[in-house]
């Protein structure tokens, strides 16, 4: 087992966790790709700017 990769992975899957806790991520119920984009990176700046 690498430990740089399971670093690397850790922190990718604790980021995509932090993202399914919004909402509008986490059910996509978005009917267009754009306004579901916005939705993510609008979590993802709420995320972002909390840590």
């Amino acid at each position: 087992m690498d430990e740089v990769r399971y670093k690397k992975r850790n922190t990718v899957e604790r980021a995509i966790n932090r993202l399914k806790q919004s909402r509008t991520v986490a059910t996509g119920y978005d009917k267009r790709g754009y306004v579901f984009l916005g939705s993510a990176t609008a979590a993802a700046l709420v995320t972002w700017l909390r840590t």
